[in-house]
């Protein structure tokens, strides 16, 4: 792997699967030696803050982490307290990463902005702030804060992730964010290209150069992983393309995975089919079988 720091390996829990199985998977995850943990917050299956605090109390170790909470979904402040609670009881250990929402799902619940860059700037700036424990008083398009401050502020600097499509998008997550989230069903040279958009913004703008990269990867193992990998493509609607998925063996899977890890990424989230038949099973084979690999 050269100079490439080793990654943070991780597993998503996917919100077409029923939450009476949460918390089976996370421990399993947590056993296995994962390093991360991840939640979506979807429209109308899956709660962000609720799931990610279960975990957190039932785990001992593993980083847990939503992405993404959808900006217009939520007030800031409240997200903001969601968040500083979590860090503060299981301090380091919280993920919050904030994104657009799906258009569609806002439009759905009366919550779809007009101009979706402008109100994510807003919201994590505002976010920031306060999680940094300033008081707060702003009047933007979106965001609407009177002296704000929350009682109870992180008693470090809490993380504050973001993730985006689009290059306008993508660069504000650069400058405002700890990191940034690369969805799946992208190549390696998505996840270098988000790296190298990274470095130039914040090099611009004179910010510290640290910026992690968070990709998610469809992963499937087993004598059926090809099949079932394409039927999740297919229900992504994601073009055929090559390194978008991994599947096959331990020693497959890491060297699959080590391309986006060459590619700039410092989290590997790996992302199973929804008719994975075996969470908690690919959860230990990851940290047993996979993650050495990738040592």
């Amino acid at each position: 792997m050269g100079d490439h720091p080793t990654p943070q390996l991780g597993i998503t829990f996917l919100p077409w699967w029923p939450p009476e199985r949460l918390l089976s998977v996370a421990t399993a995850a947590d056993r296995a030696g994962l390093g991360e943990f991840w939640l979506w917050e979807d429209c109308f299956k899956q709660a962000g803050a609720s799931t990610a605090g279960a975990v957190l109390a039932r785990t001992d170790r593993v980083r847990v982490g939503v992405g993404l909470f959808p900006a217009p979904l939520r007030n800031p402040a409240l997200l903001a307290m969601e968040i500083a609670g979590l860090d503060r009881m299981f301090p380091g250990r919280f993920l919050g990463a904030v994104g657009h929402g799906v258009q569609d799902w806002m439009r759905q619940v009366g919550a779809k902005a007009a101009s979706p860059v402008t109100l994510l700037r807003e919201y994590l700036t505002a976010v920031r702030s306060l999680l940094d424990g300033d008081t707060v008083t702003v009047d933007g398009r979106y965001v609407h804060l009177d002296a704000v401050a929350l009682d109870h502020p992180p008693t470090g600097r809490a993380t504050l992730f973001a993730g985006a499509g689009g290059p306008k998008s993508l660069a504000l997550c650069a400058e405002l964010a700890d990191g940034t989230l690369v969805s799946g069903f992208r190549p390696p040279s998505t996840t270098r290209e988000v790296r190298e958009l990274a470095d130039r913004v914040r090099s611009a703008a004179g910010l510290d150069p640290a910026h992690e990269i968070i990709t998610s990867v469809p992963v499937a193992t087993g004598p059926d992983a090809a099949e079932r990998m394409e039927r999740e493509r297919l229900a992504w609607e994601a073009e055929p393309a090559d390194g978008i998925s991994v599947i096959g063996t331990a020693d497959e899977i890491a060297d699959g995975l080590r391309r986006f890890v060459e590619a700039g990424a410092t989290s590997i989230a790996v992302q199973p089919t929804r008719d994975e038949p075996d969470p908690e099973g690919l959860a230990a084979f990851l940290g047993a079988e996979v993650a050495p690999l990738l040592r």
